[in-house]
């Protein structure tokens, strides 16, 4: 990916819009390219000029975390044992659903504004059904489980998470435990 440099001022403000950005999905906010200009006490043009839809900016703010993912993953994939590099993998997932509110709606698009965002997305595919399919050759996890069927899976405890937790300290440790439910239910032994 190329990237052009910008002015310090310019840089300063693609900045702020994003950090305003980053509250408001942590706030649970649908994000609104006015809104944010106001918020971040620059001119609306100004924010357009470095996002043209909220959805690219909404994008931006998740990038960081789906990078992160991509990084484990391809930790997960150097991993010799398929049971831990998969189990690892959907652990980082199922954290990373539980912590960033940005990414499930990010995930869930079926179209990206950022051709970036499409290229993460890809490799998380890629690297979730490598690992699966590593661990089925290995008798490790059940046949009958696919790829397809990683993403409601994890949206599931995800969802389960953010209803069932008792306090949002408690969230990533309910999120794992969840997910060891799950992967003693997947497992084969």
């Amino acid at each position: 990916m190329t990237t052009t440099s910008l002015r310090k001022d310019a840089a300063r403000n693609r900045d702020r819009i994003v950090a305003v950005a980053r509250d408001l999905v942590d706030a649970g906010t649908v994000l609104q390219l006015n809104d944010i200009a106001r918020r971040a006490g620059i001119g609306v043009g100004t924010v357009y000029r470095h996002f043209s839809t909220a959805e690219a900016l909404l994008e931006t703010v998740a990038t960081p975390c789906l990078e992160a993912l991509v990084a484990e993953g391809e930790k997960a994939l150097a991993d010799t044992d398929p049971w831990h590099a998969l189990e690892s993998f959907l652990r980082c997932t199922v954290e990373a659903q539980v912590s960033d509110a940005s990414l499930s709606p990010v995930t869930a698009a079926a179209t990206d504004a950022l051709a970036h965002t499409t290229e993460l997305k890809q490799s998380l595919r890629s690297i979730g059904t490598t690992l699966l399919e590593r661990a089925r050759q290995a008798g490790v996890v059940r046949p009958d489980l696919t790829a397809a069927d990683l993403v409601p899976l994890m949206c599931g405890i995800a969802y389960a998470t953010q209803i069932h937790s008792e306090t949002s300290a408690d969230v990533v440790a309910t999120a794992h435990r969840y997910l060891t439910a799950l992967l003693e239910g997947l497992r084969r032994v």
